[in-house]
């Protein structure tokens, strides 16, 4: 027998570890090469378990989490209390449509609403979705409420913004990677800078604009955060030029994203009264969207958010992590890329992964505690030494 089948029986063997038959990192990579399409570039590790902040590869190599599922993991990984939801709903009901009543859509909009302080709840799956039922939710109020003539109405996005990949999401995209050879494009939108209140003052002075939409914190575009001021600023001159503010919370809200904790697909689309009774039945809907097994893993998500103090949590570990790291020298690394980087920070037990080339976003789940949070700290700092 050659070392190569010998390689290939003892990592098809159960994996002790895990309780199940395991493939290699390699071959759990060649086959996603061979049959998925290359829509992705992951980082080279193969993961099969997860656990609060932690995850392990199929190997049973164990790493920190600091990317959370694009920060959707907030909760931790398999939270019990979700878990549970999730199991004792899967076994009575999960799926109905909106073709007829459910007896847990009505308990998770009256809970979210009295939560966020909306007066409606439209239920969809994806952050994406919510952007587009935001979007269609403002067109057809600037119709119908504004009155601004047919067909013309207008939405103001900021540049590199960052929503979703859908045709809708790129057209009002400013990256290249995400648009290049994908049009034509959506018309009806317009772009002013992020942070820039005399642009966005200008541009909201037109009549036909119905909505500004934009995100409290830049997410994909490396966690930009605006001046102090801004959001107040953005809110005074959309009520001053009626105008809908559609604040995309999809990677800032609840803590930081995720409103089932990264179990099951969830997103929603919250407004008054004025804005969402402007849809009729058949105007917007989804077959999945409200479905009850999404609905009580997203109220049991909300409950642990409350329960134990995750965005307290995420406001103190944050400056924590902020002050470690602002302790490395400015100018430290010349040669290395962010994906040299996150291989080596993988090696070291921690995962992150680059964005725009030269961009690492950490976002742990919030769940981390300070001595967790330091380690990691500990791990990027000897990591970026190494580079030095």
């Amino acid at each position: 027998m050659s070392k190569n089948c010998l390689s290939i029986f003892k990592s098809s063997i159960p994996n002790r570890k895990f309780g199940f038959r395991s493939l290699s990192t390699n071959q759990v990579i060649e086959r996603e090469a061979k049959y998925g399409a290359h829509n992705y570039s992951p980082i080279p590790i193969a993961i099969a378990k997860g656990k609060g902040i932690y995850v392990w590869d199929v190997e049973g190599k164990k790493y920190f989490d600091f990317l959370s599922a694009y920060s959707a993991v907030n909760q931790g990984h398999c939270h019990p209390k979700i878990i549970k939801a999730l199991h004792d709903q899967a076994d009575i009901l999960t799926l109905t449509s909106r073709a007829f009543y459910n007896n847990v859509l009505g308990e998770y909009e009256e809970k979210a609403c009295k939560l966020f302080g909306f007066d409606k709840l439209l239920p969809i799956n994806t952050g994406v979705e919510a952007g587009e039922t935001g979007i269609k939710l403002a067109r057809k109020w600037g119709y119908l409420v504004k009155g601004i003539p047919t067909n013309q109405a207008k939405i103001v996005f900021c540049t590199n913004n960052f929503w979703g990949r859908t045709i809708g999401a790129i057209s009002s995209s400013t990256d290249p990677v995400a648009t290049n050879d994908f049009g034509p494009f959506l018309p009806g939108y317009e772009l002013v800078p992020y942070n820039d209140l005399n642009a966005l003052e200008k541009a909201l002075k037109d009549p036909t604009v119905c909505s500004f939409m934009v995100e409290p914190i830049q997410g994909e575009a490396g966690v930009v955060v605006p001046d102090d001021g801004y959001l107040r600023e953005v809110r005074r001159l959309c009520t001053e030029n009626k105008v809908l503010w559609i604040a995309d919370e999809v990677q800032t809200g609840l803590g930081r994203k995720a409103l089932s904790g990264g179990v099951l697909p969830a997103s929603a689309a919250l407004a008054n009264d004025e804005v969402m009774t402007t849809l009729k039945p058949g105007q917007h809907g989804s077959t999945y969207g409200g479905n009850p097994l999404a609905c009580k893993v997203a109220m049991a998500a909300l409950d642990v958010l409350i329960e134990e103090k995750l965005s307290e949590n995420a406001t103190n570990m944050g400056e924590i992590l902020r002050g470690e790291l602002s302790k490395l020298p400015s100018e430290i690394i010349k040669t290395y890329n962010a994906w040299e980087i996150c291989l080596k920070l993988a090696e070291n037990g921690l995962l992150a992964k680059p964005t725009h080339g030269d961009i690492i976003r950490f976002s742990p789940p919030l769940v981390i505690n300070e001595s967790e949070i330091r380690e990691c700290a500990n791990i990027i700092k000897k990591t970026v030494e190494s580079l030095n």
